[in-house]
């Protein structure tokens, strides 16, 4: 019976505490004072009544849904990063939001004194995250593209980043000088075994971290828009099972690369295994929905930057 008093008198403390602190807006020093214990004994206490629930707090802010949809991500999926962004639902933007949050992301691994090898794919949403850079000088860190940054027709790709990131960050970069994917498998091998590709996969395969869009199939495809596939190249793979493509790497809904002629012409190097390096996947919207559930299923991504309404539609599949 005493050790049952002790432990409510215990809790009564725990209570006092938990409310001069998170109710009256009492510092540690000021509960200490008031209740006469020391500032150790103040902080144990206000520690206690949230585990022992004495204090349930609840963050009324937008971006509070935010953090529980990232929280629920990371455990849906086994994703080492969920970061997740407000959505505007009047909004039109496939960026929004979520190239600022990339930035964040590509900045923070950046401030590292350590030397990293960073990989990025291509596309819209990583063009606007390297727009968002502050400049910033970088050169223990080496950036390292994915894919190739020539067009179909020979020009440079309007939407590979890697030169852009390099003049913001003011660090080495290696570009891979080839198309996205090329007229045939010879080429593939003929192109591959030149020394300074062969050196560019080497160090994509070493990639600490790497920062990647998610392609739809479908009318609006990214391949078929900038001209790497024509639309009867399209409904074959769709037919073939395709549902997303990453740096023209199409994959089916178990997010498995599929054995196809046009995975025989893709000439990026292939993904980083997401078993020893961070793949962080930057995508929203209802058409990328199917891609991006699927390369989170597969382990193509273990990691997420999306916006609220794309996280909640992943969650409810």
């Amino acid at each position: 019976m005493a050790s049952a008093r002790n432990e409510g008198s215990r809790l009564d403390d725990a209570a006092r505490a938990g409310w001069l602190y998170y109710v009256a807006g009492n510092t540690q020093e000021e509960i200490a004072a008031k209740l006469k214990i020391s500032r150790q004994a103040a902080q144990r206490l206000v520690s206690l009544s949230v585990s022992a629930g004495l204090v349930r707090v609840r963050l009324e802010h937008p971006i509070a849904a935010c953090l529980e949809l990232g929280a629920r991500l990371r455990e849906r999926f086994g994703v080492r990063l969920a970061e997740v962004v407000p959505a505007d639902p009047g909004s039109a933007s496939t960026t929004l939001g979520i190239a600022e949050a990339c930035a964040a992301e590509m900045e923070q691994r950046l401030s590292q004194p350590d030397g990293l090898v960073i990989a990025v794919g291509t596309g819209r949403t990583l063009k606007a995250a390297v727009e968002n850079l502050p400049p910033m000088v970088c050169p223990q860190h080496r950036i390292v593209s994915l894919t190739g940054n020539i067009s179909p027709d020979g020009s440079a790709s309007v939407y590979n980043v890697i030169f852009s990131m390099a003049d913001a960050v003011q660090a080495r970069h290696y570009p891979m000088p080839l198309p996205v994917v090329v007229s045939s498998p010879e080429e593939r091998l003929l192109l591959h075994d030149q020394k300074v590709v062969q050196s560019t996969l080497a160090l994509a395969a070493q990639a600490n971290v790497t920062f990647v869009g998610i392609g739809e199939l479908g009318r609006n495809a990214p391949l078929l828009a900038d001209g790497f596939i024509t639309p009867a190249e399209l409904d074959g793979l769709m037919q073939s099972g395709g549902i997303g493509e990453i740096v023209g790497w199409v994959f089916d809904e178990t997010g498995r690369i599929i054995d196809c002629a046009h995975n025989d012409r893709v000439a990026s190097a292939p993904l980083p295994p997401t078993a020893g390096s961070e793949v962080v996947a930057v995508a929203m919207g209802e058409a990328k929905r199917p891609g991006m559930l699927a390369a989170l299923e597969g382990r193509l991504v273990n990691g997420l930057i999306t916006d609220e309404t794309t996280a909640k539609a992943l969650l409810e599949t």
